[in-house]
């Protein structure tokens, strides 16, 4: 009809990104909210993410906060990668449990930023992550396995 005015958006940054990451798809991980410089994540542990004190492997809640951090650091638009991240467990999850991880921007400078991670089950902090990125200059340039360029260091 004429004047009328698509609803239709482009999706995000974020949106694009996170629909690619399989690892965390196949997991169950659900983005349930973001924005510039946050994100929220939504997972629960199941029978397969428990280790042998039947308690959520530690790989899991940092797999979990680190793409909450992923979603956080690329919504501004450029590609951007983690240079560095720690994580703190707090308490213990457990097979059943529905954990959120949010994600905030702390700081932007140049092609650097940090960002905090919280993981919660309810309101039970579980972890506190902090993540360092780094924007790609290139994004179009593709890297041979083993090699090192000047955009990589």
């Amino acid at each position: 009809m004429v004047g009328e005015v698509s609803q239709a958006t482009e999706p995000t940054p974020t949106e694009v990104m996170f629909s690619a990451d399989e690892a965390s798809r196949r997991l169950g991980i659900e983005l349930v909210e973001h924005g510039e410089g946050y994100a929220v994540l939504r997972m629960s542990v199941t029978a397969a993410m428990v280790n042998g004190h039947r308690i959520a492997h530690g790989g899991y809640l940092f797999l979990l906060a680190d793409t909450a951090f992923a979603c956080a650091c690329n919504s501004h638009g450029p590609v951007t990668v983690a240079a560095g991240a720690d994580i703190v467990f707090v308490a213990p999850a457990r097979e059943g449990d529905v954990l959120v991880a949010r994600a905030e921007e702390r700081a932007r400078f140049g092609r650097s930023g940090v960002y905090d991670v919280t993981v919660r089950r309810g309101s039970e902090v579980i972890a506190e992550f902090r993540g360092r990125s780094r924007s790609v200059r290139d994004t179009t340039a593709r890297e041979t396995p083993g090699t090192t360029t000047k955009e990589s260091r």
